[in-house]
């Protein structure tokens, strides 16, 4: 789990961090769950895609096997409906659970045992107010030995200890708000450690970046070049917050992260962001490679910078810098920078969609082999004062088969959420306005269509107009044949390009694609 104003500080309790709880009748115990749930990233876990909130069966994908998260809801015959309280406090903070015994610990029992008891009644509370779902769980897909549960007491007796949170009597009231938040619910190490089956214990490489399903998450601790150290409070406290930083930080969020700020950062009070950044400030610097570690790179040879020169400086520009609010920079972007390449190898496969005011990206690397993928990683990895690993092993060829992306063509087309949206699609007669559409007329189409939708009162952004479009043009386009070249991969990253240009500056031309002919508005 991980991620209103209202509860603010009192989600953590007035005795432990030294405000006042909330007093009873302030705020109900279910909606205070709520707030606690979400502070918890738990649907992320527990709602599959196109499935029924926290009806489980999401597939997580962990080193020894694939795992199917359960049911949360109170169904007596799928869910928690057969639960008590007790029940429930065992599997949520001792990893134990009355169907099944010894939970793995791919489920963060090892963070929400430091959660308080009101913290974890009140998340019971809320979980049994929740519409019952009968879904039951998919088996899980774990060789022997590691399916047998009862092999897991060995992990539990080295890494696992029972306690609540513990704030520093030495450190303010908040930074120990934001060390609860960072240390309990918010279980920032669950991805964000060196090693994951390690826990939270002082085997784990805490905060210095890992891998986790196939992405790399990044070093958070305060060191200057691999870390957050360079960053200041506001920068950090925006990218939690949106997904892309102010200033002189490039880089936008993707893969887990950027779930994690959608469904649950974003929808923190600043107070409580701006809290965990200072706990995270006194955490000790680690740096996870050292400059003699790294390969002799020369940029100015390298095999990468001819196909960094085709494929991607039209965007993200010949020195590296981006465009300003619509491209971001990869020169001192410190997610490019981190010990591995499994987050920059997955955009390069799979695009971006549209978020924080920045244009799509298209799914490039669907037109390059492996080789100039690892080679265009390891150029931007190692160029403009940037320096990074060089990408080894079959790691280029094990993140192409494990991109599962719309823009690659690689993942189901995208649904769209906002039901306003939805009907101002359906009232501008867009999915027939976009089926059959020929490439050239990408731009006089939408250029028609984007100030019909804007028109209709639906609250939504510019994204989320702009990745509603490309859900819909995918809907209506991805099995037509006359896409077959260039490729569909490049067809609807073109058109989401389109899309975005015309969304946001109509009177100027769409953002040129690489290896896509995107036609120039007609006056």
């Amino acid at each position: 789990m991980q991620r209103s104003d209202v509860l603010s500080f009192g989600l953590v309790a007035g005795f432990l961090l030294g405000t006042p709880a909330l007093a009873q009748g302030d705020q109900s115990q279910i909606d205070r769950g709520k707030y606690l749930v979400t502070v918890g990233d738990c649907a992320a876990c527990h709602t599959a895609p196109g499935g029924k909130y926290l009806a489980g069966n999401y597939a997580l994908n962990m080193p020894f096997g694939v795992i199917m998260t359960p049911n949360l809801t109170p169904d007596k015959e799928t869910g928690l409906g057969d639960y008590s309280y007790n029940d429930f406090e065992q599997a949520f903070r001792n990893g134990y659970s009355k169907h099944v015994g010894y939970l793995y610990p791919a489920f963060p029992f090892g963070w929400f045992t430091k959660v308080t008891d009101d913290d974890t009644k009140a998340i019971w509370a809320y979980l049994q107010s929740v519409p019952a779902v009968n879904e039951k769980r998919k088996d899980n897909q774990i060789p022997f030995p590691f399916s047998v549960r009862e092999a897991l007491v060995t992990w539990r007796t080295v890494f696992f200890t029972n306690e609540r949170f513990k704030p520093d009597p030495s450190a303010s009231a908040e930074v120990n708000r934001g060390g609860y938040l960072v240390e309990s619910l918010g279980h920032c190490a669950m991805c964000h450690n060196e090693n994951k089956l390690v826990g939270n214990s002082s085997f784990a490489g805490r905060f210095g970046g890992g891998v986790i399903d196939g992405w790399y998450a990044p070093n958070i601790t305060p060191n200057d070049h691999q870390g957050i150290g360079a960053w200041t409070d506001d920068q950090v406290v925006t990218y939690l917050k949106t997904g892309t930083a102010p200033g002189d930080r490039p880089g936008v969020a993707a893969g887990p992260m950027r779930q994690t700020i959608e469904e649950s950062l974003s929808k923190l009070p600043e107070a409580d962001l701006r809290a965990m950044v200072l706990y995270l400030r006194t955490v000790p610097a680690k740096q996870t490679y050292k400059p003699k570690d790294l390969a002799a790179f020369d940029t100015a040879d390298a095999p990468g910078a001819s196909t960094y020169l085709t494929y991607c400086s039209s965007c993200h520009q010949p020195d590296g810098k981006g465009i300003p609010g619509a491209v971001p920079g990869l020169a001192g972007n410190t997610s490019v920078q981190s010990e591995g390449p499994e987050t920059v190898l997955r955009v390069i496969y799979g695009g971006l969609a549209a978020q924080s005011g920045y244009a799509p990206m298209l799914a490039i690397g669907q037109q390059m082999t492996d080789v100039e993928v690892k080679n265009v990683t390891d150029y931007v990895r190692n160029s403009w004062g940037n320096k990074a690993p060089v990408v080894t092993g079959d790691k280029a060829s094990e993140a192409r088969a494990a991109t599962k992306t719309m823009l690659a063509g690689t993942a189901p087309c995208g649904v769209i959420a906002q039901d306003k949206l939805k009907a101002a699609f359906q009232q501008v007669g867009i999915q027939d306005s976009l089926k059959g559409l020929k490439m050239q007329d990408f731009v006089p189409t939408l250029a028609r269509l984007v100030p019909q939708i804007k028109a209709v009162p639906t609250g939504a952004s510019d994204d989320d107009i702009v990745n509603g479009l490309t859900d819909a043009f995918c809907a209506v386009g991805r099995d037509d044949p006359q896409y077959g070249s260039p490729g569909w991969p490049t067809v609807i990253g073109s058109f989401a390009n389109v899309a975005y240009s015309q969304v946001r500056n109509p009177e100027k031309q769409a953002i040129a694609v690489p290896g896509a002919t995107v036609p120039p508005k007609r006056n």
